[in-house]
């Protein structure tokens, strides 16, 4: 299998919150996407396992994302270690995405940083001839390494590296995150309070879309940093339409 786009999330509702906008604009180009959660955010305060994993398949079906998976690492616990990064490794042969998007470089909580770099050196690894994985029929996977990774911003500003444009999308994203209902502002809801189930927080992220939006001179945008150079390969790509 060789699909367009991998999108890696420590948490569900990760990927909504950080690059749906970009993931509805690829699909909308007929690019192929598909999702893999790190962890099913079992020790989230609001919801449950069973409702986050309901959610993330109803998050899926709007954004038309293909395929979505779990590793079911730990919650809070797990490591960029040997086993975790064998595990990204078989995914990533498996599905040989050219772009990778994933959690921000830093954040406020530790899954994201942690996340980040599991996956930026698990890409590096999975190019390693040397080191031997297998699929699920136990059949030998060839190395392969995408050929960029995007880190999506999320609680914490950080600077980006580009801007993708999803004016026409924002709505989407918003449906896509919406889709949560357990996570975020829900004024009937009996259960505690957490950063993220304000309405501050969900009205920030339609408020951090729209101002990436004003610096490219667009509605919406949505940040993304990376750890290597971004190169285009005609000029005039970087005038907008």
């Amino acid at each position: 299998m060789q699909i367009d786009i991998l999108a890696f999330g420590a948490h569900p509702d990760d990927i909504e919150l950080g690059c749906a906008g970009t993931i509805a604009l690829s699909v909308s180009h007929g690019k192929s996407v598909v999702a893999i959660d790190l962890t099913k955010g079992e020790l989230g305060t609001r919801g449950s396992i069973t409702k986050r994993l309901q959610e993330a398949e109803k998050a899926s079906e709007i954004l038309g994302i293909d395929t979505r998976e779990n590793l079911e690492f730990k919650d809070g616990f797990f490591l960029n270690d040997e086993t975790h990064q064998m595990a990204v490794i078989q995914k990533i042969r498996f599905f040989r995405p050219e772009i990778i998007l994933c959690n921000a470089i830093r954040d406020r909580h530790i899954d994201h940083e942690k996340g980040n770099k599991l996956v930026n050196d698990s890409c590096f690894l999975s190019g390693l001839s040397k080191i031997k994985t297998f699929d699920e029929s136990g059949i030998p996977q060839e190395a392969w390494r995408p050929k960029i990774v995007l880190e999506y911003i999320q609680w914490n500003d950080i600077k980006p590296d580009i801007i993708v444009d999803i004016s026409s999308f924002l709505d989407l994203k918003l449906n896509a995150v919406a889709a949560y209902s357990s996570q975020f502002h829900d004024p009937s809801s009996m259960e505690k309070e957490t950063p993220i189930s304000s309405k501050n927080f969900i009205d920030s992220v339609s408020y951090r879309a729209k101002n990436f939006g004003r610096i490219i001179g667009t509605e919406a945008g949505e940040g993304f940093t990376s750890k290597q150079p971004l190169s285009i390969g005609n000029l005039t790509h970087l005038i907008r339409k």
